[in-house]
């Protein structure tokens, strides 16, 4: 293993739980910079990976492929190649050297430990911390709107349905795995049957204000994992 075929990731708490679950095996995100001049024309994209590097190009008007970005061949993937690993961050807690996790449970501190400690940002969590490490197994580039619906179901979205199985319906549930907005879950009316439309509002939720929503259709890192078992 090279030094650098260990990194961190963030995940947000139901993410974390679809982790554990089983649920969750792929995530997509943002490739930075978003190559210019392929904004606004998809289909004129041709993208090439030479061993964990990848190449944005474009057609010309004289039907030769231009590469982006120039002076560079090339872009490296920063969450890795197949075989690689991922550690996983997510907000917690430290009590009597221990670290505890804001997904789990009803995410309140156990009332046996006292007041409740100050959770601290996902972003912080150092790699002994950790629980949870993926390996990861594909890595693909693509506008985020080309995901399939299967595709969409491995983002950790949960199936439902309240009439016996005539009409299944995809979302984020609370903690208790059902629907509900009391805490991080998504209320039964926003859940939809189509895991598409699922997934869109699973990614407007964290990219639209950041200026990378569905609508944009922004070139994304799609990577498969595979849980490591501890």
């Amino acid at each position: 293993m090279t030094a650098d075929a260990e990194r961190p990731i963030l995940f947000s708490g139901p993410m974390v739980r679809a982790l554990l679950a089983g649920t969750k095996t792929q995530t997509r995100r943002v490739v930075k910079p978003q190559p210019p001049g392929l904004w606004m024309k998809p289909e004129t994209a041709v993208i090439t990976d030479h061993h964990g590097r990848w190449a944005f190009s474009r057609i010309a008007p004289n039907g030769m492929a231009v590469a982006w970005p120039r002076g560079t061949e090339s872009i490296k993937c920063p969450y890795g190649v197949p075989g690689d690993t991922l550690w996983v961050r997510e907000t917690w807690a430290i009590w009597h050297g221990g670290a505890f996790y804001r997904a789990d449970e009803d995410g309140k501190w156990p009332g046996s430990f006292g007041d409740e400690p100050k959770w601290k940002p996902s972003i912080h969590m150092p790699r002994w911390a950790s629980r949870i490490t993926l390996r990861v197994t594909d890595v693909r580039v693509q506008r985020v709107r080309a995901i399939t619906e299967t595709d969409a179901k491995a983002e950790g979205l949960s199936a439902l349905t309240k009439d016996g199985g005539r009409l299944w319906k995809y979302g984020v549930p609370d903690r208790d795995k059902l629907p509900g907005n009391d805490d991080d879950g998504w209320h039964w009316r926003e859940w939809d049957a189509d895991p598409r439309v699922a997934f869109r509002k699973l990614w407007d939720s964290i990219n639209d204000a950041r200026g990378y929503g569905w609508d944009v259709d922004p070139w994304v890192w799609a990577l498969t994992f595979e849980r490591v078992t501890p």
